[in-house]
């Protein structure tokens, strides 16, 4: 469900048309999506609630990235159509993802679904509403084509704290991976111009944001269609412009098109934390070549030399696939050597998932469930000694972090993060300290581990 709005996110009208609650699933691309949607309803007239019970009816932003993905919403839409089935919500209203991949079907296969939206009728959501509440019952789907342009993602509802928020740069991807249909639900790469981020950099601040979390489905690919070449670098240039902000981050960056000048960028920035997530999916050259990766071992290696040797302090985030239709005992055991020696700060491991329309379904050598997972384990456990290595690296040191919320079960105690830490995804620490807020950044020296976890203790005064 919605956390609570900010302070300055968009009023409704004085009459409130109705009220609705809010279930966002999935990555935070979707999450921007739906900040956007609850800015809309929320300008439109209608009254955001944080319990479903009671309300005129309930949205529900869903993820399809993968199979688990898929369950996840379809468990989430089914149980509230059971509590509109109880007369406890009004209706139930499905976009994102899962809508736009199931197209009309997702009504035929829960009629109890008053309306479906896909990813791009997005900005139709407030007249979705409308018919709802008017008691239209033909016509219960939007689906829009792939705009030319990125979308407007300015007055959103903000639903994550009030000091960080996410920044989406881009829409699409014009990858063509084979096990992967984020093309198929979000279309080709489109890029959102320069100017255009910045405002809604700009916007953001004035909203109390103090942190900037970058996201795309292809970061390093940043303005390659707009533009007619690679312009990330000047809109790293760009945001380090910004007043008012303390931290960038950027998630989503590919290998493809990181060069020392981007690095000795984002080292050498104001801004930008020494945080980078960069998915590589795998090591083995063959397994990369059926993934149709456009980079091989020897390319992923030169760049993380130069990451780890361009980069001071460094923590980085990566996710492998395992089970990849064909992968061999030997392929396997090259990812794990690999995993083990790389020693990445932060690291996710999925098992594939067989998505239909997919290039990757027509491969051969499909492999059991129970093989897939006995390697996604066996790389967790690898992965695990690495985090809790690096974690107990860091007692002894003073470091910055950021406030997030209060510690409910100790006096004094907060959540924090480190610069290595993105929200909801990476590590917390717990830090001691009297007088803190949410949204303060204060120094502090580490003390203590609790597995992935940091203890610590702040020292000196907040800003």
């Amino acid at each position: 469900m919605t956390k609570k709005a900010t302070n300055n996110s968009p009023s409704p009208s004085d009459q409130p048309k109705g009220t609705f609650a809010f279930v966002s699933l999935g990555c935070p691309k979707n999450l921007v999506d739906s900040e956007r949607m609850l800015g809309i309803l929320s300008a439109e007239g209608y009254v955001p609630v944080s319990d479903p019970n009671g309300a005129d009816m309930v949205v529900v932003n869903t993820c399809a990235f993968i199979e688990s993905s898929r369950q996840e919403s379809k468990a989430v839409i089914r149980e509230m159509t059971d509590l509109k089935e109880k007369g406890k919500v009004g209706g139930v209203i499905v976009t994102g993802c899962l809508a736009e991949r199931m197209g009309p079907q997702i009504i035929s296969e829960i009629p109890l679904v008053d309306h479906a939206v896909g990813v791009f009728g997005r900005e139709e959501i407030a007249r979705v509403a409308d018919r709802f509440m008017n008691g239209a019952t033909e016509q219960r789907t939007v689906f829009k084509p792939v705009p030319i342009k990125a979308l407007d993602d300015t007055a959103r509802l903000r639903v994550t704290p009030a000091h960080y928020a996410y920044l989406k740069i881009s829409e699409g991807c014009d990858r063509t991976c084979t096990f992967c249909a984020i093309p198929k639900m979000r279309g080709k790469h489109v890029t959102k111009p320069i100017e255009t981020v910045i405002g809604e950099a700009e916007e953001l601040v004035r909203d109390g944001v103090r942190e900037l979390i970058i996201v795309s489905q292809d970061t390093t690919y940043y303005g390659k269609d707009y533009y007619g070449e690679v312009r990330l670098k000047d809109l790293i240039k760009a945001l380090d412009r910004v007043e008012g902000l303390e931290w960038i981050r950027f998630l989503y960056a590919y290998p493809e098109h990181m060069d020392e000048e981007l690095i000795d960028l984002f080292a050498n920035s104001k801004r930008v934390v020494p945080y980078l997530d960069m998915p590589l999916q795998h090591i083995n050259d063959r397994v990369l070549k059926r993934m149709q990766r456009r980079h091989n071992r020897s390319q992923t290696e030169k760049i993380l030399g130069m990451l780890r040797g361009r980069w001071p302090g460094l923590e980085m985030r990566t996710t492998f696939i395992v089970g990849f239709p064909g992968e061999t005992d030997e392929q396997f055991d090259e990812l794990e050597q690999f995993i083990r020696e790389s020693r990445f700060e932060r690291a996710g491991v999925f098992t594939y998932s067989h998505e239909e329309g997919t290039p990757a379904v027509k491969l051969d050598g499909h492999l059991p469930e129970e093989v897939k997972t006995e390697r996604r384990d066996r790389l967790m456990a690898v992965q695990q000694q690495v985090a809790f290595d690096h974690a107990a690296s860091k007692i002894g040191k003073k470091i910055t972090l950021v406030i997030d919320e209060i510690d409910p079960e100790e006096p004094d105690s907060w959540v924090a993060r480190t610069t290595g830490d993105s929200p909801e995804i990476d590590t917390i620490t717990f830090v001691t300290g009297k007088s803190l807020t949410p949204g303060q950044f204060v120094k502090a020296r580490i003390i203590d581990t609790i597995e992935y976890d940091l203890v610590a203790e702040a020292v000196g005064k907040p800003w």
